[in-house]
């Protein structure tokens, strides 16, 4: 494998940020104290030698700033009387719009920042912060289609009813490094506009891409609404959910961490969780499937972002007689695809943003050929400073550890089966339900499988790899792999509860109704329709 160019073309240049200022309160303050040193997986060349790229630092805030990050988030929502949780919808939007015509400003920057932090690919960078900025969008669009049905009163059994959906209170945002843009705003965004107040660190990986966004939210939303306070989980996290005062726990994660900050919370069943957490998905390729089809699918759900994904494809299931051929196919495939550097043209795989992944990928390999694995592709395994070429092992067994854990890296388990219930029985036992990818064309195969299918997972994807998007589709888990819905309308049902106003219909209480409404005193009780 040669050795990666050091030129980098001016347009992907950047420069350092020695990030020094954390958002609470409407306030950008400084820090002065220790900060945390960021890399790139990436190397270039420094007196001769090629080392991880420094591409600035950040704040290690500890408790002191992480209370007083949650001390204002909970005076801005003021037991749902402040400014913000009280506002009028359509103020509310407006300060969304705001927010993400600012953040358009900053496209350049967070797109190669995206490259250089995680290492994710030109067009995959730019996709996410556009994809992010059309999620905003049509959070926006649906915000108000709902509060266009609230617009009415209800009668049943002599009592009006004037229903909508109000906010929980202070929200603790955590977000993941392989979508540190994305799946964190599809947090944070519905929280906010949805009346919450919000305390949110960004993820270890990709941190420094927030950095261009503080004044935006700053100048966006009332002071203590949005506090992005910078540091390690244990330092920020925890205290925060020792207060009492989290109402909501939103982290894209591990199950492990959101069990761990459950446990602080003094009073757990009064938290609301809003978690996207690991998955194993499977693929199962039946014996009559569109092989070409099947493996172009396989290496997009697989390695995409070098299967970095909850949504990746984490062990595929093929039909014993098919094996052998899909193998040599898929495992051509792998080898085929193209290493390098995140702006080049056609790049697939790149180096990994994690600096110990290579070594536990190489240890999943190792394990898994010590108990009668092997390695299928020529280039599996193939190590080059942060980055290892995806290794494709069969045929592997239940007692190895590939088997076992989200692998969350490029190396791809093939098991075979016999018979269909050997995958079904495997995913029912498994800890986890998110999705599944199912090729085949036989109806009559087709039609039992997913009517058990979908009570296993969330989505099944016929002939297709497994991924979260369109954005207005449901994206949520069975088991250990979510808790609460996430896409543009889950999403603000997650983060609001149903609240209502109701009178008994006499000429009494109609009167006062009227006047309400007559006046525009009340921001709750409205009719006022959203254009």
């Amino acid at each position: 494998m040669k050795p990666l160019t050091t030129e980098i073309p001016e347009q992907f240049k950047v420069e350092l940020i020695e990030q020094r200022t954390y958002l609470i309160d409407g306030k950008l303050l400084t820090w002065e104290g220790e900060t945390a040193e960021v890399y790139s997986s990436i190397h270039t060349e420094v007196d001769g030698e090629r080392r991880p790229t420094r591409l600035g630092s950040t704040p290690s805030l500890g408790k002191e700033e992480a209370l007083l990050a949650v001390d204002a988030a909970h005076k801005a929502y003021d037991r749902g009387q402040g400014l913000w949780p009280t506002m009028k919808v359509a103020d509310r939007i407006k300060c969304m719009q705001t927010f993400v015509e600012k953040m358009k400003t900053k496209r350049e920057l967070i797109v190669t920042l995206l490259m250089w932090e995680i290492g994710k690919n030109f067009p995959d960078s730019q996709k996410e912060f556009d994809r992010t900025v059309e999620y905003i969008n049509d959070t926006i669009a649906d915000y108000k289609d709902m509060d266009r049905d609230s617009a009415k009163f209800y009668k049943q059994d002599g009592i009006h009813a004037h229903i909508r959906r109000g906010p929980l209170g202070v929200v603790l945002c955590l977000g993941p490094y392989n979508y540190p843009l994305n799946e964190t705003f599809c947090l944070l965004i519905p929280a906010l506009i949805m009346g919450n107040t919000a305390v949110f660190k960004p993820a270890k990986h990709g941190v420094l891409l927030i950095a261009p966004l503080l004044e935006a939210f700053q100048e966006s939303f009332p002071p203590g609404v949005v506090n992005v306070v910078f540091g390690r989980g244990r330092a920020i996290a925890s205290p925060a959910m020792q207060t009492g005062k989290i109402d909501v726990l939103a982290l894209i994660g591990h199950s492990s961490s959101a069990n761990a900050l459950q446990k602080l919370h003094p009073k757990q069943n009064r938290l609301r969780l809003v978690l996207g957490l690991e998955a194993k998905n499977p693929a199962i390729i039946l014996p009559d499937a569109d092989l070409d089809l099947a493996v172009a699918e396989c290496i997009a759900g697989t390695l995409s972002f070098n299967g970095q994904r909850c949504t990746a494809l984490k062990v595929i299931y093929v039909h014993e007689n098919i094996a052998e051929t899909f193998n040599r196919k898929y495992s051509e495939a792998v080898d085929a695809l193209k290493f390098g550097l995140p702006w080049e043209d056609g790049v697939k795989l790149t180096p990994l943003p994690e600096p110990s992944k290579p070594a536990y990928i190489q240890g999943l390999i190792d394990d898994a050929t010590a108990k009668g694995a092997q390695v299928l592709n020529a280039k599996g395994g193939t190590h080059f400073e942060n980055f290892i070429w995806p290794a494709v092992l069969f045929p592997v067994t239940k007692d190895m550890l590939v088997y076992q854990e989200e692998q969350f890296g490029p190396v791809v388990p093939i098991l075979t089966f016999k018979h269909i219930d050997e995958p079904l029985d495997d995913m029912a036992e498994s800890n986890y339900g998110q999705q599944v990818s199912l090729f085949g064309k036989d109806v009559k195969a087709l039609a039992p499988l997913i009517d058990t299918l979908v009570n296993l997972v969330c989505r099944v994807n016929l002939n297709s790899s497994c991924q979260r998007g369109p954005d207005v589709y449901p994206f949520t888990g069975r088991k250990d792999s979510a808790v609460g819905t996430l896409s543009v309308h889950d999403a603000l049902r997650s983060f609001s509860i149903r609240t209502f106003v109701a009178s008994k219909d006499n000429e009494y209480n109609n009167a006062i109704l009227n006047e309400l409404l007559d006046t525009k005193k009340s921001n709750f009780v409205s009719t006022d329709y959203l254009l």
